[in-house]
Protein backbone atom coordinates (compact mmCIF):
# COMPACT_ATOMS: atom_id res chain seq x y z
CA UNK A 1 0.00 0.00 0.00
CA UNK A 2 3.12 2.36 1.02
CA UNK A 3 5.28 0.93 -2.12
CA UNK A 4 4.09 4.03 -4.17
CA UNK A 5 3.34 6.74 -1.57
CA UNK A 6 5.25 10.10 -1.10
CA UNK A 7 7.65 10.80 1.53
CA UNK A 8 4.88 12.79 3.41
CA UNK A 9 2.20 10.47 3.10
CA UNK A 10 4.61 7.94 4.37
CA UNK A 11 6.13 9.91 7.27
CA UNK A 12 2.39 10.89 8.19
CA UNK A 13 2.08 6.74 8.31
CA UNK A 14 4.65 6.14 10.28
CA UNK A 15 4.04 8.70 13.09
CA UNK A 16 0.20 7.94 13.49
CA UNK A 17 1.41 3.93 13.19
CA UNK A 18 4.15 4.21 15.27
CA UNK A 19 4.06 4.22 19.30
CA UNK A 20 7.70 2.98 20.15
CA UNK A 21 10.72 1.53 18.20
CA UNK A 22 14.01 0.24 18.55
CA UNK A 23 16.82 -0.61 16.17
CA UNK A 24 20.16 0.34 15.47
CA UNK A 25 22.25 3.56 13.41
CA UNK A 26 25.23 4.72 11.76
CA UNK A 27 25.99 8.07 11.54
CA UNK A 28 29.01 9.79 9.23
CA UNK A 29 29.46 13.10 9.91
CA UNK A 30 30.68 14.80 6.35
CA UNK A 31 32.23 17.75 5.36
CA UNK A 32 33.08 19.93 2.69
CA UNK A 33 36.48 20.53 2.15
CA UNK A 34 37.66 22.10 -1.47
CA UNK A 35 34.66 21.20 -2.91
CA UNK A 36 34.26 17.69 -1.88
CA UNK A 37 32.96 16.03 0.87
CA UNK A 38 34.53 14.52 3.31
CA UNK A 39 33.58 12.02 6.04
CA UNK A 40 35.41 13.66 9.41
CA UNK A 41 33.90 11.30 12.08
CA UNK A 42 31.58 7.89 12.50
CA UNK A 43 29.76 6.57 15.26
CA UNK A 44 27.09 3.90 15.63
CA UNK A 45 24.77 2.84 18.35
CA UNK A 46 21.44 1.68 19.12
CA UNK A 47 18.16 3.62 20.24
CA UNK A 48 14.46 3.21 21.83
CA UNK A 49 11.96 5.78 21.36
CA UNK A 50 8.54 5.45 23.18
CA UNK A 51 6.01 8.82 22.02
CA UNK A 52 5.97 11.44 23.51
CA UNK A 53 9.20 12.74 23.67
CA UNK A 54 10.40 9.59 25.47
CA UNK A 55 13.84 7.67 24.22
CA UNK A 56 17.03 6.40 24.96
CA UNK A 57 20.03 7.00 22.21
CA UNK A 58 23.21 5.07 22.82
CA UNK A 59 26.31 5.58 20.87
CA UNK A 60 28.18 2.62 21.36
CA UNK A 61 31.63 3.57 18.95
CA UNK A 62 33.67 5.66 18.94
CA UNK A 63 33.02 6.10 22.61
CA UNK A 64 30.05 5.48 25.04
CA UNK A 65 27.55 8.31 25.23
CA UNK A 66 24.02 8.15 26.40
CA UNK A 67 21.16 10.85 25.60
CA UNK A 68 18.18 9.89 27.33
CA UNK A 69 14.73 11.77 27.88
CA UNK A 70 12.08 10.38 30.34
CA UNK A 71 9.44 13.14 28.60
CA UNK A 72 10.67 16.21 30.93
CA UNK A 73 13.95 15.98 31.05
CA UNK A 74 17.10 14.76 28.42
CA UNK A 75 19.96 13.46 30.42
CA UNK A 76 23.19 13.16 28.55
CA UNK A 77 25.81 10.94 30.13
CA UNK A 78 29.24 10.62 29.08
CA UNK A 79 30.85 7.20 30.39
CA UNK A 80 34.65 8.39 29.78
CA UNK A 81 34.02 11.98 31.73
CA UNK A 82 31.58 9.67 34.24
CA UNK A 83 29.46 12.93 33.48
CA UNK A 84 25.06 13.26 33.31
CA UNK A 85 24.07 16.76 31.84
CA UNK A 86 20.39 17.80 32.46
CA UNK A 87 18.43 19.94 30.34
CA UNK A 88 14.80 20.45 30.41
CA UNK A 89 13.03 18.44 27.80
CA UNK A 90 10.97 21.18 26.28
CA UNK A 91 12.89 23.28 24.11
CA UNK A 92 15.71 21.59 23.75
CA UNK A 93 14.04 18.82 21.64
CA UNK A 94 11.70 20.96 19.73
CA UNK A 95 13.53 21.15 16.40
CA UNK A 96 16.00 18.65 16.88
CA UNK A 97 16.72 15.08 14.63
CA UNK A 98 14.99 13.57 17.74
CA UNK A 99 11.90 15.57 17.76
CA UNK A 100 11.26 14.80 14.41
CA UNK A 101 11.26 10.95 14.77
CA UNK A 102 10.38 10.70 18.48
CA UNK A 103 8.01 13.78 19.08
CA UNK A 104 4.85 13.94 19.42
CA UNK A 105 2.69 14.20 16.23
CA UNK A 106 2.64 18.12 15.45
CA UNK A 107 6.12 18.25 13.36
CA UNK A 108 4.94 21.20 10.85
CA UNK A 109 4.16 23.34 14.03
CA UNK A 110 8.10 22.98 14.25
CA UNK A 111 8.90 22.59 10.15
CA UNK A 112 8.23 23.59 6.81
CA UNK A 113 7.44 20.00 5.58
CA UNK A 114 8.06 19.38 1.81
CA UNK A 115 8.86 16.33 -1.13
CA UNK A 116 12.35 15.63 -1.78
CA UNK A 117 12.68 13.21 -4.52
CA UNK A 118 13.77 9.95 -4.70
CA UNK A 119 16.86 8.80 -4.64
CA UNK A 120 18.54 5.11 -4.65
CA UNK A 121 14.74 3.56 -4.30
CA UNK A 122 14.40 6.20 -0.95
CA UNK A 123 11.59 8.63 -0.95
CA UNK A 124 12.92 11.77 0.41
CA UNK A 125 11.10 13.90 3.01
CA UNK A 126 12.63 17.66 3.63
CA UNK A 127 11.96 18.95 6.95
CA UNK A 128 13.17 23.14 7.51
CA UNK A 129 12.89 24.39 11.13
CA UNK A 130 11.15 27.84 11.20
CA UNK A 131 13.38 28.53 14.50
CA UNK A 132 15.76 30.78 13.32
CA UNK A 133 17.94 29.49 16.71
CA UNK A 134 17.77 26.21 15.72
CA UNK A 135 21.27 24.71 14.70
CA UNK A 136 20.40 22.56 11.71
CA UNK A 137 19.88 24.53 8.05
CA UNK A 138 17.75 21.47 6.48
CA UNK A 139 17.04 17.87 7.83
CA UNK A 140 16.03 15.37 5.14
CA UNK A 141 14.38 11.72 6.13
CA UNK A 142 14.28 9.20 4.09
CA UNK A 143 11.38 6.46 3.60
CA UNK A 144 11.28 3.30 2.38
CA UNK A 145 8.37 0.50 3.17
CA UNK A 146 6.48 3.35 5.39
CA UNK A 147 9.69 3.47 8.08
CA UNK A 148 12.43 5.95 8.31
CA UNK A 149 15.68 4.14 6.62
CA UNK A 150 18.21 7.51 6.64
CA UNK A 151 18.40 11.05 7.73
CA UNK A 152 20.96 13.99 6.40
CA UNK A 153 20.84 16.91 8.92
CA UNK A 154 22.89 20.09 7.40
CA UNK A 155 23.81 23.01 10.27
CA UNK A 156 24.38 26.16 9.51
CA UNK A 157 28.23 25.43 9.46
CA UNK A 158 28.05 23.58 6.25
CA UNK A 159 28.83 20.05 8.10
CA UNK A 160 26.31 17.37 7.35
CA UNK A 161 25.56 14.35 9.46
CA UNK A 162 24.44 11.29 7.71
CA UNK A 163 22.45 8.98 9.78
CA UNK A 164 21.25 5.23 8.77
CA UNK A 165 18.85 2.90 10.26
CA UNK A 166 18.63 -0.84 10.72
CA UNK A 167 16.88 -3.56 12.44
CA UNK A 168 14.04 -1.25 12.87
CA UNK A 169 11.33 -2.46 15.11
CA UNK A 170 8.12 -1.16 14.98
CA UNK A 171 6.15 -0.88 18.58
CA UNK A 172 8.32 -3.44 20.53
CA UNK A 173 6.89 -3.80 23.99
CA UNK A 174 8.60 -1.15 26.06
CA UNK A 175 8.57 -1.79 30.10
CA UNK A 176 7.13 1.42 31.51
CA UNK A 177 10.49 2.33 34.08
CA UNK A 178 12.50 1.92 30.60
CA UNK A 179 12.98 5.35 30.19
CA UNK A 180 13.48 6.43 33.97
CA UNK A 181 16.75 7.70 34.29
CA UNK A 182 19.47 6.75 36.96
CA UNK A 183 22.94 8.72 37.00
CA UNK A 184 25.68 6.10 37.84
CA UNK A 185 27.62 6.28 41.17
CA UNK A 186 30.06 8.77 41.77
CA UNK A 187 28.58 10.47 37.95
CA UNK A 188 29.41 14.67 37.86
CA UNK A 189 25.98 15.68 37.90
CA UNK A 190 25.60 19.29 35.77
CA UNK A 191 22.38 20.90 35.68
CA UNK A 192 21.41 23.09 32.70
Amino acid sequence: MLAHASALEQFKAFVAGTKSARGEFNQRMVKEDGGKMKISSTANGVFLFARPGKFIWTYLKPYEQILQADGEKLYIYDKDLNQVTIKTLGNAIGSSPAAILFGSNDLEKNFTLSEGGMREGIEWLQAIPKAKDTSFEKIGIGLKDGLPVAMELRDSFGQVSLLSFTKFEKNPLIPGNQFHFTPPKGADILQQ
